[in-house]
């Protein structure tokens, strides 16, 4: 999918259909919605702006550009490496006007960027194209305008002139109803792509850093493979309370911890250990940075859970005692005299002390910094009555460390 370079070394324009893989060509027959589905470096943008370029060549003029936020609007399906304005020829760069929120060509036709956060700009403007992007992490899917409309819904309601208007949505996909009332649809053409078919043109670290972690885990056949997940019926957690609190960065913290759940006998050497990090903010808000999970002899596991707590520049490690009593405490203390422990113990039992953290979760006043796979796994698998795993506990024990007090209630933060 790269262009050739020049020997000027500019990337030289080599039109769409020619590097293109088959599934990112518009598919023919008569269809309404055109959803990609396709795992994380799949080329889902480039596709989309690719698509919108060819549809300014065809004669479409009303085009609307909608993403989750502002930001990304711009940003992403804009002024991306692989937005609109990069992959637009020389002689046909559109001219961009940030103020009005319009890109315009020399033929005439016009694109105008919407944020789905907004529904109400969408409610009245007439197109006769439109690309949204990752429409399954739009946060106001269910919000709606003063007029009782949601953002997809006012796009649809204004997508109305021309002979066929038309609408390309690239998402990775969630099990969101609007993903799969479109599949359901016999005017929707539906695309599914693995993270690995762009391998070829991408950063071979990338891969090795971002998608093998992935790898071997139910997350992964949704980040990757593009499959849609649907919750496990009676387990704890849900997948979307994770997703749609999740982000890339946490603010000032006023309060880590390390929590370890020491699985099993200490004294196996193949004892796996979770190993959590998590912190609380000034609202009272949690959040897990990090997961250290390992199988290890009890020497490197605690090594690893003392580290993680130096790398954070943690308060406290929280651990659960059940299994090996103060045997625990000696292992980590051999490691680092100094540590500073709380010890916890299951004595209501696990699923009692996972309730109330389940519930902060489905409040949203839980975040996860970036993504955990297996521990996301653990938990949205986990079904009241099984065996709890390991890092779910972990993240069960500083939680309740952090944001509930004695007796289940939440923490007054001063």
């Amino acid at each position: 999918m790269l262009a050739p370079m020049t020997p000027e070394g500019e990337t030289e324009y080599v039109p769409w259909e020619q590097i293109a893989r088959p599934k990112q060509l518009a598919p023919d027959g008569d269809w309404r919605v055109w959803q990609i589905l396709a795992g994380r470096g799949w080329g889902k943008t480039r596709t989309g702006s690719e698509w919108i370029y060819q549809q300014v060549k065809s004669g479409y003029r009303r085009i609307a550009l909608v993403s989750d936020i502002a930001a990304d609007t711009r940003d992403v399906m804009v002024e991306g490496d692989s937005g609109i304005i990069a992959i637009c020829p020389p002689w046909d760069k559109p001219k961009y006007e940030p103020s009005k929120r319009r890109v315009t060509w020399a033929n005439g036709a016009k694109a105008i960027l919407y944020a789905a956060e907004s529904p109400g700009t969408l409610r009245g403007p007439q197109h006769d194209t439109a690309w949204c992007d990752e429409l399954a992490k739009w946060q106001n899917l269910r919000k709606k305008d003063e007029g009782g409309g949601t953002a997809w819904d006012n796009l649809m309601m204004g997508l109305r002139v021309g002979k066929n208007p038309r609408c390309l949505v690239t998402t990775t996909p969630r099990p969101i109803p609007l993903v799969k009332t479109l599949i359901a649809r016999e005017n929707t053409v539906v695309t599914i792509g693995s993270s690995y078919e762009n391998r070829a043109n991408l950063a071979e670290a990338w891969y090795t850093d971002n998608i093998a972690p992935y790898e071997g885990t139910r997350l992964g056949r949704q980040e990757i493979d593009a499959e849609i997940l649907e919750d496990i019926e009676g387990a704890l957690w849900q997948r979307q309370w994770i997703d749609d609190n999740r982000v890339t960065e946490w603010p000032e913290l006023i309060r880590i911890g390390v929590g370890v759940d020491p699985m099993g006998s200490v004294a196996s050497e193949t004892a796996e250990a979770g190993i959590i990090v998590g912190g609380i903010d000034r609202a009272g808000d949690g959040y897990l940075l990090g997961d250290y999970s390992l199988n290890a002899s009890p020497e490197r596991w605690a090594g690893t859970a003392i580290s993680a707590l130096a790398t954070h520049c943690g308060d406290r490690v929280v651990v659960e005692t059940n299994f090996g009593g103060d045997m625990v405490e000696s292992v980590l203390r051999a490691a680092d005299p100094n540590v500073p422990l709380e010890k916890v113990t299951a004595s209501r039992g696990k699923i009692i002390r996972a309730e109330p953290i389940a519930a902060l979760y489905e409040q949203g006043r839980i975040h996860h910094v970036g993504s955990f796979p297996k521990l996301e796994d653990e938990m949205c698998s986990y079904v009241p009555g099984d065996r709890s795993p390991n890092r779910m506990d972990a993240a069960v024990w500083i939680l309740t460390w952090l944001m509930l007090g004695q007796h289940g209630s939440p923490v007054v933060l001063l």
